[in-house]
């Protein structure tokens, strides 16, 4: 079965600390949203939300912050893994997809 792996930089955790005042115990959800584009679907972006899962497809636990995908969404991800950074020069949160 294919599993979707989630890596958090450095910059982008701290991005989520500051401006999503994500704190520990806190979980952050990745979900895929209609309307923009990605490098994997035209029409359709990742959003981010703090949330609680559900049916969690992927998860993963970084200094007590847990990023996850619901099962619902995980399609979007078309077997690759999402890496998250940090666009320093727009100070957004830039996503990157890899083939698992």
């Amino acid at each position: 079965m294919i599993r979707l792996d989630i890596v958090v930089s450095k910059k982008a955790l701290d991005w989520f600390k500051e401006e999503m005042e994500a704190e520990p115990g806190d979980h952050i959800r990745f979900f895929a949203r209609y309307g923009g584009s990605s490098k994997l679907h035209e029409g359709f972006s990742l959003g981010v939300t703090k949330d609680t899962p559900d049916e969690a497809a992927a998860e993963r636990t970084v200094d007590g912050l847990l990023f996850y995908v619901e099962e619902r969404d995980f399609w979007y991800f078309d077997g690759h893994d999402l890496h998250v950074g940090l666009n320093e020069a727009t100070g957004e949160l830039e996503y990157d997809y890899k083939k698992a």
